[in-house]
């Protein structure tokens, strides 16, 4: 059976690690020492034997994301198959402007995307030019879609609230062969989705869950008010999900250069693994 992995791009909330502007602790010492960086969440889906791959985001990191992965699977010049986008926020979609006339100039690349997402790209500059010139086709996905990507690995979208200024938010469940992942990058509250988050990471064997934030006090160090930026708190998210360490594995991504957690010495980082979750890093592999 062909082999299928999920390779972990990037971990950081849209503006990456270090962050633009920002000397705090953890972007102080991503400017110093390279292997603390960490680049805007995407992921790959890749068929090495195949020598195929899939993204999920086109983030701003996109150029230096591709040549980590390729050289990794040994797909040095091979283009993604297909981009499945969550939402319209900076660190989602800019990348796809990597794809254009001025860069890789690729020809009818399928870009997976909601209905206003699919008319964002199509009407508004300089979006639009990847459609005229067919750079990208984008295809509309709805809620509950299933979009197969080989014989063995189906995306579903599945649609969660995510203030939704511009376009939908998605999420995403990848089923391999073997395994079923469920990524969610950003959600507002658990409570808003109408989807109870405890009997979905039950239902998976990964959970790549938003982990922007530690607990409230992480906006004490960005000066920002936790009602402008709505991410449910790692702390309320244990919480809930703290009886299904032993069954799912649950990993925290999509951190902010203000998480406490991102440190892997830090005393709060311990608490986290001690209690059976995990904080994914850039690079990470994981065979579904």
């Amino acid at each position: 059976m062909t082999r299928v992995c999920l390779y972990l791009l990037g971990t950081a909330q849209d503006g990456g690690i270090p962050h633009p502007n920002c000397f705090c602790k953890n972007c102080s010492k991503a400017i110093y020492d390279p292997q603390f960086k960490r680049n805007a969440a995407s992921l790959a889906i890749v068929l090495p034997e195949d020598q195929q791959w899939h993204l999920i985001d086109a983030t701003p990191d996109l150029k230096e994301q591709m040549v980590k992965l390729q050289m990794k699977h040994n797909l040095k010049g091979k283009i993604m198959d297909s981009v499945f986008l969550t939402h319209a926020h900076t660190g989602h979609f800019p990348g796809l402007l990597f794809l254009g006339r001025e860069m890789i100039n690729t020809r009818e690349l399928p870009v997976f995307a909601g209905k206003k997402m699919k008319t964002l790209l199509e009407t508004e500059a300089p979006w639009r030019q990847l459609t005229q010139l067919n750079n990208i086709v984008v295809n509309e996905i709805e809620n509950g879609d299933h979009c197969s990507i080989s014989k063995n690995v189906t995306v579903i979208p599945v649609e969660v609230p995510h203030r939704n200024e511009f376009t939908e938010t998605f999420a995403f469940w990848i089923v391999g062969p073997n395994k079923k992942v469920l990524y969610i990058p950003d959600i507002d509250r658990w409570e808003e989705w109408s989807v109870d988050i405890y009997q979905a990471c039950r239902e998976a064997d990964i959970c790549l869950l938003d982990g922007t934030f530690y607990s409230a006090k992480d906006f004490e160090h960005i000066h920002r008010d936790y009602r402008e930026i709505p991410h449910p708190p790692m702390t309320e998210t244990m919480g809930r999900l703290s009886d299904l360490v032993e069954e799912t594995e649950i990993f925290f991504t999509h951190v902010n250069h203000s998480n406490p957690a991102i440190e892997s010495e830090n005393k709060i980082r311990h608490i986290i693994e001690e209690k059976g979750f995990n904080i994914a890093e850039d690079g990470m592999e994981f065979e579904i």
